[in-house]
């Protein structure tokens, strides 16, 4: 008689890597010959890292997970703390309250979604920078939005070969 080995324990840290590789790419900086602007170009990788795991283990991860991770932003960045953790709350409650919709829609209708989302997401975090009179407003801050929108449907992709390859569940 076999018995159950349960792979919980061990499929966390495929979850704790994906988020600590989109941590990294968060900060990686560009190179000196790159003009800055480009910099807003830089899609949202840890919120794009969330809302698929929400979406996939509901169940797992959800807003206290979203607010810890928020937190480490915070912390990494350097910015206010709390203030990724307060737009990341607001993107996992959307994306628990939507999971079930979201299974369903096909991947370019989820990256519409993910637009919609990162979008208040970066709103969220631009009226609080400009609230702090840290920056102030302009169109730029939508632009991690629509590249992170468009790179949805290749993270759902690696992120689902991950989840099944490693028996994430």
């Amino acid at each position: 008689m076999e018995a159950v080995v349960d792979d919980r324990g061990n499929s966390l840290w495929v979850i704790a890597m994906t988020f600590v590789i989109a941590m990294l790419l968060s900060v990686v900086s560009l190179p000196e010959f790159i003009p800055w602007e480009l910099g807003y170009l830089r899609p949202q990788w840890v919120v794009l890292v969330l809302i698929y795991w929400i979406i996939a283990l509901p169940h797992r991860i959800g807003v206290a997970v979203a607010w810890l991770i928020g937190l480490l932003v915070d912390v990494l960045l350097g910015s206010l703390l709390g203030q990724h953790g307060i737009a990341f709350i607001v993107v996992a409650y959307i994306s628990s309250s939507l999971y079930q919709r979201l299974r369903m829609f096909a991947v370019w209708q989820q990256s519409l979604v993910v637009f919609a989302t990162i979008g208040l997401s970066q709103l969220i975090n631009s009226w609080i920078e400009n609230i702090a009179g840290l920056s102030e407003w302009n169109m730029w801050y939508l632009v991690p939005a629509f590249v992170s929108a468009l790179l949805w449907p290749w993270i759902f992709l690696v992120l689902r070969f991950l989840r099944r390859f490693f028996n994430v569940t």
